[in-house]
């Protein structure tokens, strides 16, 4: 797989500064700062454990106790209720999919519907359909009665049906097929083309290797890198150090 080159815009659409997050009476992030510009893909790595998906949910609302600065299009998010952060344009495909198992593929997407933003990608039924053929020939196939690479297809594409400015996966390449994970590949550079930003966990290096502009290593809920993945494949000490590689 070949690395993504890097996006010219450079202007932050997503900017965290100085972010801690809890679980009860647990710190799990310590002073996180991330950020990421317009239709930029950047990948948060680490070893199981490491908070990137508490990363993810503490940007999305997810979680009860959170303290530092995140910024979506330079309005503050922190402390909003997650529907509130959805409808601002931040969208959210988390790791165990959460599809309406008894509802149809057509049914899961219209509950994702949001109205046209003016500074985002349209996605209609059909321009879903052309990213993911699959869903297309199983519109009143029910959720329960799918794979997990389509169900995680199905989560994605509900997600698009937000119109969503910016969109946070999380290890979209864990649990499926290595096919599902090519096409997850090729939907993300598409997304990337589409001009969306994509923040992605993710611990396969050789997936986010293909579809990432930088990355972004945590280690014990702290940071211990954040550069290009050109970079890091030039730094193998690092992989061997904060990735296990």
């Amino acid at each position: 797989m070949s690395t993504a080159s890097l996006p010219a815009a450079a202007s932050p659409i997503l900017a965290v500064s100085r972010l801690c997050a809890w679980y009860g009476r647990a710190q799990i992030l310590f002073d996180i700062d991330l950020t990421l510009a317009r239709g930029e893909v950047v990948a948060l790595m680490g070893r199981n454990g490491a908070g990137k998906s508490t990363t993810l949910k503490a940007i999305m609302g997810l979680l009860d106790r959170v303290q530092g600065s995140i910024r979506l299009e330079g309005a503050d998010i922190r402390g909003k209720p997650a529907w509130h952060i959805a409808r601002a344009g931040l969208g959210y495909v988390p790791e165990d999919r959460r599809i309406f198992t008894e509802l149809t593929v057509m049914e899961n997407l219209a509950v994702g519907r949001q109205a046209r933003r003016s500074d985002a990608p349209l996605w209609t039924v059909d321009k879903v359909f052309e990213l993911f053929p699959n869903l297309g020939r199983m519109r009143n196939r029910r959720g329960g009665e799918m794979s997990g690479g389509e169900q995680q297809m199905l989560t994605v594409a509900r997600t698009l049906m937000g119109n969503p400015r910016v969109i946070l996966l999380d290890e979209p390449s864990e649990g499926v097929a290595p096919l599902i994970v090519e096409q997850m590949a090729a939907m993300i550079l598409d997304l990337k083309h589409e001009g969306l930003s994509v923040l992605l966990s993710e611990q396969n290096p050789a997936f986010a290797g293909a579809v990432s502009d930088r990355a972004c290593i945590l280690e014990k809920g702290q940071v211990q890198f954040d550069g290009s993945m050109r970079s890091l494949i030039d730094s193998p000490e690092i992989g061997r150090a904060f990735l296990g590689l």
